[in-house]
């Protein structure tokens, strides 16, 4: 790629951006609708007042405060339908079924423009209805009503098409507009959800991994310095070379520690053996390792590494054993990793009191693999010592 190209692509990466953006923030401004919206169109009940107000009905000033009673009762049925202390209760379906009952009688009592009135109706079904079965059901009737009255009053056909048709369409895009706002408002609960739980998991897998490293590693460092202050008398190659295992454990914490952080790290099970050897044979632990069955996939590699790391370091820190066996089985699409010592566990100083408890690297690892389809055990060893048994699926290559 030229660099014209490259920095064109760069242009339209920043763009695009912008605009993803942009969109978020447009939709985090969403706020769930309060009714304010549907109030203004109580003006509808101009084209009935109009014929109060010219006299084209009979007893206008009945005509006119049973008007004012429907444009009340509709404010109010819109205010309780979004409020939040009324919208689950049934107040909002008791006045909505009173302006229907009262459009009603103002449609066919004084029929003309006062059939519009069917409509403001089919708006507050939109809001009052919370499901599409209940809005269903409100509608249909208020359009039949509108249809059959419209009808009675001879009005033609198209206006009676019309009016049923306008009356079930204003309720429902209402109805709608109501459930796109419900769904973006969970949306959004849904984001903060997902993104305290993302929060959250890093947290955990950050100090996992801490734990799991600066555990092994202090723990290796402290063996050899023992190591090499018991041979410095005697041996000083021997101390030398004590200590020169020392800095390149430091060395490779360091960068284990950087990768841990940037959440790339994937450890290796014959480098973790390869330490469980010399920090075992540093605490004059003596280390069988016995290895069986094919090659396992990276990731069963990395998990059992974690498992060899931690069970190693328990091993020289708590078991004051002499012997440490290390077994790796594969059969039946299953991996089974076995660490078993002869020791005694912690001296009595160091041992909590109460019952045995498991310690925080276990439980670690335990939901690790847990994650991953596996398995932990720990516990005393029948016969003595101390086990750590793995149980891991092994995923076969779909190219093999």
């Amino acid at each position: 790629m030229t660099r014209d190209a490259a920095d064109g692509e760069k242009c339209r990466r920043r763009a695009w951006w912008r605009r993803t953006n942009s969109f978020e923030e447009e939709i985090d401004q969403l706020r769930m609708p309060d009714g304010k919206a549907l109030v203004p169109w109580v003006l509808l009940a101009a084209g009935p007042a109009t014929d109060v107000a010219q006299g084209k009905t009979a007893d206008p000033w009945l005509a006119g405060v049973a008007l004012a009673a429907f444009c009340a009762l509709y404010v109010t049925t819109i205010r309780t339908a979004f409020s939040e202390r009324w919208a689950e209760e049934a107040l909002p379906f008791r006045l909505l079924c009173a302006l229907g009952a009262l459009a009603l009688v103002l449609a066919i009592g004084y029929g003309g423009n006062f059939l519009l009135l069917f409509v403001l109706v089919s708006l507050g079904v939109g809001s009052v209805a919370r499901s599409r079965r209940r809005l269903g059901f409100m509608l249909i009737p208020v359009s039949a009503a509108a249809g059959t009255v419209s009808g009675a009053q001879h009005r033609g056909f198209w206006s009676t098409a019309s009016l049923a048709y306008g009356s079930f369409l204003s309720g429902l895009v209402v109805s709608v507009i109501i459930t796109l706002f419900q769904a973006v408002a969970q949306l959004r609960a849904t984001r903060q959800e997902l993104a305290r739980s993302a929060v959250a998991q890093e947290r955990l897998r950050f100090s996992r991994d801490l734990h799991d490293l600066l555990g092994h590693t202090l723990s290796v460092v402290v063996v050899k310095s023992e190591a090499a202050r018991r041979l410095a008398p005697r041996d000083l190659d021997a101390a030398l070379t004590q200590i020169g295992d020392i800095e390149s454990v430091g060395r490779q914490a360091l960068t284990e520690i950087r990768e841990a952080v940037t959440g790339y790290r994937e450890g290796s099970l014959s480098t973790e053996l390869d330490r469980a050897r010399s920090a075992l044979a540093a605490s004059d632990i003596e280390v069988v390792v016995q290895e069986t069955g094919p090659p396992l996939p990276p990731q069963t590699e990395a998990l059992l590494g974690w498992v060899v790391r931690e069970g190693v370091t328990n091993v020289v820190r708590h078991s004051g054993a002499t012997r440490t066996t290390i077994e790796l089985r594969t059969d039946g699409g299953r991996a089974h990793l076995t660490i078993t010592d002869n020791g005694t566990g912690a001296p009595a100083r160091e041992r909590p009191a109460g019952p045995h408890r498991t310690g925080t690297g276990l439980r670690g690892l335990t939901e690790r693999l847990a994650a991953a389809g596996g398995s932990l055990v720990s516990g005393p060893a029948q016969g003595g010592g101390f086990r750590v048994t793995a149980v891991l699926p092994v995923q076969e290559d779909a190219s093999v």
